[in-house]
């Protein structure tokens, strides 16, 4: 499907860009090769008649594996817990390298 530069200035002018003849003339190639898939797309067959078979997809059960880490209290797997709260560093403390003052 062909796009003309009329509709591409008209598009230009709806989205409020200015567009070049140049420009204009790459759009056009482009929009028109966008729609020429399109209207490919729109020509496959819609109940899967003629589409190839495909290979049936196994799925594994799901299980839980090991032990369940809420079954423990957080300051047993907690970086560092104190009091009820999870401790974290200070803003700017894990900033501090080598080269720090």
């Amino acid at each position: 499907m062909s796009v003309s530069r009329e509709e591409i200035q008209r598009i230009a002018q709806l989205a409020e860009q200015a567009v070049d003849d140049q420009t204009a003339e790459e759009l056009k190639g482009q929009l028109s090769r966008i729609l020429d898939y399109v209207a490919q797309l729109g020509e496959l067959p819609k109940d899967g008649d003629g589409a190839p078979e495909m290979t049936p997809v196994r799925l594994r059960k799901d299980e839980l594996g090991g032990a369940d880490p809420l079954a423990r209290p957080p300051a047993d797997w907690a970086p560092a817990f104190k009091g009820g709260l999870f401790l974290v560093p200070r803003l700017g403390e894990l900033d501090k390298g080598d080269d720090a003052p």
